[in-house]
């Protein structure tokens, strides 16, 4: 059977550890209302606060009041104005989000059989459909331009019709 040691109250059992670890919102509120600022507190102003009422803090007290304070926000219990801490106005309209809000949907009168909503995008082609011929615009001729005619001139001199002339410019007579 092992025992729990206990030295400077930091060891022992788990169960004891989170016992001695104070409650940072609360204390967080308790500084914020203490300080009373009319603009609210700022992070130091309320660890130097909580520093000076509870002498045992554990050694990562400014990371723990980092995380608590971000939750916190985060949660709406408190709230953060020009990097000042306050608490919530209670009579303030509630904060919305980003962007026009949705128009307000007609209510759907019961036994109505809703369809699914149609999936976004073009929609795929139909694999089984036979292809479309395709349309040639209104004035019935092709696009692009015409392909180029073949020559059918007849010679002009029947006595070089079989006579093949080579490349290039002809000799000087």
């Amino acid at each position: 059977m092992a025992a729990a040691v206990v030295t400077n109250g930091t060891q022992g059992p788990p169960h004891a550890r989170q016992s001695l670890l104070p409650d940072y919102p609360q204390l967080i509120l308790e500084a914020i209302d203490a300080l009373n600022e009319k603009a609210g507190s700022n992070k130091s102003t309320i660890a130097k606060h909580i520093e000076s009422t509870h002498m045992d803090l554990p050694a990562a007290h400014t990371t723990l009041l980092s995380h608590h304070l971000n939750k916190m926000k985060q949660s709406g219990q408190i709230v953060m104005l020009k990097n000042n801490y306050m608490r919530p106005d209670p009579n303030a309209p509630p904060k919305r989000g980003r962007g026009r809000p949705r128009k307000p949907k007609a209510p759907i009168p019961p036994g109505t059989v809703v369809s699914p909503p149609r999936p976004r995008g073009r929609p795929p082609k139909d694999p089984l459909a036979p292809p479309k011929p395709k349309a040639t615009p209104g004035s019935g001729r092709a696009r692009g331009r015409p392909p180029k005619m073949a020559k059918t001139t007849p010679p002009a001199d029947p006595s070089t019709a079989g006579v093949k002339r080579g490349r290039g410019r002809p000799p000087k007579v």
